[in-house]
């Protein structure tokens, strides 16, 4: 089903964040920006479906005029779908759910959240190291949020030799929301070159 719904979306960048950051809070208005200016330069926006920073996300596309995508999931509390999508769709497991965030996108924004939120961004990150997804930008928006995680995975994963010392280099913490829209755009150039190069395809790999 979701193969279906999502076949000619075009480009898109899958939002990850929290479910619990309300409406009116500046985290949500942040994302909500980012997310208009996202979609402003002509992406779809696909987010978990939610509330909170996914909701933020799903409302900047329709602020923009953009495509507006939900992938919701069954839980016993929390994820009621948010109001913003023109295509909502929800999975019973979050493997299947996590595989529709990674084929349909172009980019990857990670905003504040928990648990969820860092499984999604750690997916995303092993399937750039690996090189299974190719030139998909991978951008943390709140250094204050994200930089002493990112610290511990230099002092820690790549001090004892656990990691490559550039892996930590896929991640892109920012601030500014000039900065997302850069990297989701020059991303996408460079999946747009790849499959030129490659004679067509996916940009999955």
């Amino acid at each position: 089903m979701g193969f279906d719904a999502l076949r000619d979306l075009g480009p898109a960048v899958s939002f990850f964040g929290s479910a619990r950051v309300p409406d009116g809070h500046p985290e949500y208005e942040r994302a909500r920006e980012i997310a208009r200016r996202v979609a402003g330069e002509g992406f779809a926006v696909i987010t978990g479906g939610g509330p909170g920073l996914m909701e933020a996300a799903n409302r900047g596309a329709w602020d923009a005029g953009s495509v507006s995508v939900g992938l919701n999931i069954e839980l016993p509390h929390e994820q009621a779908p948010n109001p913003y999508q023109d295509l909502e769709l929800t999975f019973e497991y979050f493997f299947t759910r996590k595989l529709m965030f990674v084929r349909y996108a172009t980019a990857f924004v990670a905003l504040p959240g928990g648990f969820g939120t860092l499984d999604e961004l750690f997916e995303a990150l092993v399937l750039e190291q690996v090189d299974k997804i190719r030139d998909f930008p991978i951008v943390l928006v709140g250094t204050a949020f994200w930089s002493g995680m990112v610290e511990w995975v230099r002092e820690r994963l790549v001090g004892d030799a656990l990691i490559a010392a550039h892996d930590p280099d896929l991640l892109r913490i920012t601030d500014d929301p000039d900065e997302v829209v850069e990297a989701v755009c020059r991303g996408r150039e460079l999946q747009e070159d790849h499959r030129r190069q490659d004679g067509g395809g996916t940009t999955s790999g």
